[in-house]
Parts: structure tokens; C-alpha cells; sequence
């Protein structure tokens, strides 16, 4: 039986349960779901967290722009990060490896077929691709979108069936339930620009990405056939729950919505 493949993508949020500090809980709890679901199917992680790792240990001085800073921290979390997921995954018998992207190797067909090859041949040996952006070079994802767009284009080119952003809110919620202070999960969205009209852009406290940037993340997917699942990944067994219906998230489906 054909596995059913899928990238999650984390964000900062939801790898420090919205504190100063990596959970390696968290983890664990992504290691365990991935351990069950392992045998119908194989997981891409696209993960954010490199920056808020580095900010446990050190507080960089500089007088330069902030982006800099943010460029030295990440290359002085990123080890630190893989070696948390490589130490947890292992305890749960599980296989994992780092990948390093920038936006510019989605521009180039040769980068983009590499890209496939290395991590086809990863997941066929059981091994879980963990990708980041390579924020030492590239400045994007620092300054927009906490790797909703780098989770997309990952996920697009390598034709995932599911991606599944875990984020901290039930879904996205539409605004007026949001005005009135007791947010409503919208269930299934096909319409995407009734969906772009109920968004209240908000920007999370370790990432650079609010909902808007998930919906345009959405949107690349929805683009090349892929469904996007927007999970609360603070609560545990986010994808188990999900998958078995038994919480509120949003589904934006792949499906072309139809013109009355």
C-alpha cells in the first residue's frame, strides 16, 4: 500500500507552546503521532524554531539591523534545534535529517529537481526530512511568514497529499465570532476569496507569520492540487484528532469552487 505523504509544518509558536522556550515536549508529541501514523504514512517537516532555540542560550550585541541579528541567531540555533528533534525522534524509533532551503533554489529547475531526488531517496529510507530556511543567507522567511511560504513550495514540489499547518488557533476563525470575543472555527473552506474577507491578520509572537500568510501558503498548495489542513498544534495529538474529526480546524480544500 502507497503511503499517504505528508508535510507538517511548525512554526515557533507551537514548538515553544507560545513561552520563551523550545517544548521539548512539543516534540515528543509530534514524534509519538508521527510513530503511530508510520506505517500508512511518511512525513516532510518543514520547522521554524531556530532563532527562538538560540535566544535560550545567548544574547547577541550588535549595532547592526535587526534582520543581522536575527540571521546570527538562527545559524546559532539551528544545530541546536536538529540535534533536540534528532535526540527525540530517536528515543521513538525514529529516523531523522536536516535540510537546508532558500527561496532562490525553487527558482532554479536543477535546484528543484535535487531538492525532490535527495529527499524521495531520505523518505524512502525512513528517514523525516526536517527543513528550515537557510536564514543565515536568506533574510524572507525572517521578516514574513514564519515558513508558511517554504512549507507551500516544499510541499507543492514534492506533491505532497496533505499539508498540515500547525499553528496556535483552531483553524481560522471567522471575524465576526472574532469581533464578538468567542471565536468559531470555519470548518471547509473552497471559496478563497470569501475566505481572504474574514481574515483578521494578527502576527504570532516568536514567528513573522499571522493567518494571512497561512491562507497565501494555502493558496500555493490549493495551486498545485493539495489540500491544507490549519491545526491547532498546541494541543496534543493534533494530527490523530484531526484526522479522526474530533477537533475544530480549518480544511481548505483543493477542490475548484463552483461559479453560480
Amino acid at each position: 500500500m502507497k503511503k499517504k505523504r505528508i508535510l507538517l509544518k511548525i512554526g515557533s509558536n507551537t514548538l515553544t507552546k507560545e513561552t520563551n522556550n523550545l517544548s521539548r515536549g512539543k516534540i515528543e508529541d509530534i514524534a509519538n503521532q508521527i510513530q503511530k501514523l508510520q506505517d500508512t504514512h511518511e512525513f516532510i517537516i518543514v520547522s521554524s524554531g531556530a532563532i527562538a532555540v538560540a535566544k535560550q542560550f545567548v544574547k547577541l550585541e550588535s549595532q547592526r539591523e535587526e534582520v543581522f541579528v536575527k540571521q546570527a541567531l538562527a545559524s546559532i540555533g539551528q544545530p541546536h534545534l536538529i540535534r533536540i528533534y534528532q535526540e527525540i525522534f530517536r528515543e521513538y524509533g525514529l529516523l531523522s535529517s536536516q535540510c537546508l532551503l532558500s527561496y532562490s533554489d525553487f527558482e532554479k529547475q536543477e535546484s528543484k529537481t535535487n531538492i525532490v531526488n535527495t529527499i524521495n531517496v531520505l523518505v524512502n529510507n525512513n528517514y523525516i526530512p526536517i527543513i528550515n530556511e537557510n536564514d543565515t543567507v536568506a533574510t524572507d522567511e525572517i521578516k514574513f511568514g514564519d515558513n508558511d511560504k517554504l512549507g507551500a513550495l516544499t510541499a507543492s514540489l514534492l506533491n505532497v497529499d496533505l499539508f498540515i499547518i500547525a499553528t496556535n488557533t483552531n483553524g481560522i476563525y471567522t471575524k465576526e465570532s472574532m469581533e464578538n470575543g468567542a471565536p468559531k472555527t470555519i470548518k471547509e473552506v473552497i471559496d478563497f476569496d470569501a475566505l481572504r474577507a474574514q481574515v483578521v491578520n494578527s502576527k504570532s509572537t516568536h514567528g513573522s507569520g499571522g493567518m494571512e500568510s497561512k491562507i497565501e501558503a494555502a493558496t500555493v498548495a490549493k495551486a498545485a492540487n493539495i489540500e491544507t489542513w490549519i491545526v491547532n498544534g498546541l494541543e496534543d495529538d493534533f494530527m490523530l484528532n484531526a484526522m479522526e474529526d474530533k477537533v475544530a480546524f480549518t480544511k481548505i480544500s483543493c477542490k475548484v469552487s463552483k461559479t453560480l
